[in-house]
Formats: structure tokens, sequence, C-alpha cells
């Protein structure tokens, strides 16, 4: 079960890494810096919140404080970031040290405890806390690129669609795959 587990969380996150690729591919550099408001945050301002997370979670996962003395948090939601390259820079990096602890992980290290702000947590909570912490912030970045886009290439069903989508599926005989094999083959 923990393979499987371990397998499947990592699958998940690649697929929402993707759908927020597949956002800033559609708008351009300028739309990235949009804010709906001065209390919402722009989809660059949301890249550096998640990147400072991941850095801070997943450096020396199994051995420190999930919060790191050097994160600064609050700077996190400073718009400081001034172009489309330095922010994929930014969400490669925080994406590279994420998925790279998760791949090094083994099944014994799921019981394991390590520890956010001194509270103690399971390896298996750690990744469930941060399934539910990425996928929010990634569906604000869609929701955000679906509200600033010229035009919007649906990254699901699109809309009208459900019926010959899932004839397709059902015309095709029961197997076992992971819901995100398809979007993650269309990557490679």
């Amino acid at each position: 079960m923990s393979s499987d587990y371990l397998q499947s969380v990592t699958k998940q996150f690649e697929y929402y890494k993707l759908l927020g690729e597949k956002t800033f591919a559609q708008l351009p550099d300028e739309k990235l810096f949009w804010q709906y408001n001065e209390e919402s945050n722009s989809i660059a301002t949301i890249v550096k919140h998640l990147a400072g997370n991941m850095l801070s979670r997943w450096t020396d996962f199994l051995t420190t404080d999930g919060e790191k003395e050097w994160r600064n948090r609050d700077g996190e939601f400073e718009a400081h970031i001034k172009t489309r390259e330095e922010m994929i820079a930014l969400w490669d990096k925080g994406w590279k040290v994420f998925l790279d602890t998760l791949r090094s992980l083994t099944d014994d290290d799921l019981s394991k405890i390590i520890y956010i702000r001194n509270q103690g947590h399971t390896v298996t909570e750690a990744i469930n806390r941060q399934l539910a912490h990425y996928p929010y912030h990634i569906g604000q970045i869609v929701f955000i690129g679906k509200m600033a886009a010229e035009s919007w290439a649906s990254l699901s069903i699109p809309r009208g669609n459900s019926q010959t989508y899932n004839a397709d599926k059902f015309a095709q005989p029961k197997q076992k795959a992971h819901f995100t094999d398809e979007f993650l083959k269309e990557k490679q």
C-alpha cells in the first residue's frame, strides 16, 4: 500500500504542477502580475509563496523543522518578482526541491515524525498537508488565469464535452490506471 501511496501522490503533485504551467503558457507576461484588487495576489505572488513553502518544508525534510529560520513568509506576499523568467525559475526551484525529496522517500519513511513549527506530523500527514495546500493555490492560479486570459483553453473536460468524453472512456476496457496518466503523457 505505501509504495502505491507514494507513486499516487507524486503523480497528483506532478499533475497540479502541470496545471500551473499550462496556465502560465496561456497568459501574456503582464497578466502574471495582475491583481484583481489590493487584497488579492497575482499569479507571480502565489508562485513566490508556493516556492517559499516548498523550499522551507522540503529542504532537509526528515531532519529539520519545516519552518526554516531563513524563510520570510510575509515577504512571499510582496510583489518583488518582475519577469516571467524570474517567476518560472522560482517555480522550478521550489518544485525541484519538493519533488526530489518526495521521490527519495521510502515506505519506511512514511511513519517517521517530522516537525512543522514544532508540531509533529508523520511523513504521510506532512505530504497530505501539502496535497491540500498546493492544489488550493494552483486552483487560485488557474482561476486568476481564466479571468486574465484573452481566450482560455480548458485544462480539463471542456464545457459541453462531458458526454463525448465519458463515451470515449466507457468504450475502453476497464483498466487500472492513475487518473493523471493521460494528462502527464501529454507533457512528455
